[in-house]
C-alpha cells in the first residue's frame, strides 16, 4: 500500500534570499573572467549561472489546506503540507489536492425500495481527503470516484429499505438517523482506497416516484386511518371496562348480563363513533 510521506520542503522566502544573490555573483565573476580574457573560467562561471537559474524552477506556494505530492520522474516523493512559499528539487513535479472539507448532492434517483416500490431518493454527501498518496495513485479521478460510488451507495441503502413502515421495522421515513449512520459507512467502505473520508451524510430527497405517488397516498391514508381506528378502539374499551367497574363497586346500580351487553354496546357506539351521537330518553320502565 502506497501511504502519504509528509515531506517538510526547505523556506522559500530563504532560498529566495540566497539564490539571486548567488546568480548576481556567479554572472559579475563570469563577466569578470572574460575582462581578463580567461574564456574558459567565464564559461564555467557561466555554466553555474544557468544551474542557479534552473534553480529558481524549484519555488512553489502551499495553501492552507492544501497538499502538494511531489514526484521525481514519476517516483513519489512526499506531499508537503507546510503553507507558505517553499522549495525543492527544480525536477520535481508538484500536484496540487485540496484537502479543504468539500460536499454535494447526489442527483435524483429512481430506485425500487424493499418492498419493489419505485421511490426518488437524493442525499448530500460530506468528505474531504485525508491521505493525497492514495487520492492521486489509486484511483484516477478521486473526485468523480467519490460521486460515482456516492451514488452507488445511495441505490444500495435505498434497495435494503422499506419506504414507510409500520411497527419496529426500519423504513426510510421514520428512522433518518439509523439510515444516515448506515449509508455513511457503506460510502467509507466504497472510498476506503482513495484517501478520502466521509464527515457526514444526509437524505436530501425522498418520494415516491410520481407514477405511484397518488396510490401510495391513499394507502397512507388508509393505514393512518386503520392505526387511528385501532387507538380509538383499544381506549374505548379500556374506558368501558373501568366504567363497569365503577359501577359494580360502588354499588350504583346492579346490571345482569344481558344489560352490562347492552351497556357496553351503547357506550361503545358512543365513544367509538366519527359523529356525535344523538341520546334517545326512554320514557317507559327500566327494562321497555
Amino acid at each position: 500500500m502506497l501511504r502519504e510521506i509528509e515531506r517538510r520542503a526547505m523556506s522559500g522566502l530563504a532560498m529566495l534570499l540566497i539564490l539571486p544573490a548567488a546568480l548576481v555573483a556567479v554572472a559579475w565573476l563570469a563577466i569578470a573572467a572574460l575582462r581578463r580574457g580567461e574564456v574558459l573560467a567565464a564559461v564555467l562561471w557561466l555554466l553555474l549561472a544557468v544551474v542557479l537559474a534552473l534553480l529558481h524552477a524549484g519555488f512553489f506556494v502551499v495553501n492552507p489546506n492544501e497538499g502538494k505530492v511531489l514526484q521525481l520522474f514519476g517516483d513519489y516523493r512526499g506531499t508537503a503540507r507546510q503553507p507558505g512559499l517553499r522549495w525543492a528539487n527544480p525536477f520535481y513535479s508538484k500536484h496540487r489536492v485540496s484537502l479543504r472539507v468539500r460536499n454535494f448532492e447526489t442527483a435524483k434517483l429512481k430506485v425500487n425500495d424493499a418492498r419493489g416500490n419505485p421511490i426518488e431518493i437524493a442525499a448530500i454527501v460530506v468528505w474531504r481527503v485525508v491521505d493525497t498518496a492514495e487520492a492521486v495513485f489509486y484511483v484516477d479521478d478521486y473526485e468523480n470516484y467519490v460521486h460515482v460510488q456516492s451514488e452507488a451507495a445511495v441505490r444500495s441503502l435505498a434497495t435494503g429499505y422499506p419506504y414507510d413502515a409500520h411497527g419496529d421495522e426500519e423504513d426510510l421515513v421514520s428512522h433518518t438517523a439509523a439510515v444516515s449512520k448506515r449509508l455513511q459507512s457503506e460510502i467509507e467502505e466504497r472510498l476506503a482506497q482513495a484517501g478520502v473520508a466521509v464527515i457526514e451524510t444526509r437524505i436530501s430527497h425522498l418520494a415516491y416516484s410520481p407514477e405511484i405517488a397518488a396510490a401510495m397516498l391513499r394507502r397512507q391514508q388508509a393505514a393512518a386511518v386503520v392505526a387511528a381506528r385501532q387507538k380509538i378502539v383499544e381506549g374505548a374499551v379500556g374506558m368501558v371496562e373501568t366504567a363497569l367497574e365503577m359501577l359494580s363497586e360502588k354499588q350504583v346500580v346492579t346490571l345482569d348480563e344481558e344489560r352490562k351487553a347492552a351497556m357496553v354496546s351503547n357506550l361503545m357506539v358512543v365513544l367509538c363513533s366519527e359523529q356525535n351521537t344523538q341520546p334517545v330518553v326512554n320514557a317507559g320502565t327500566l327494562h321497555h
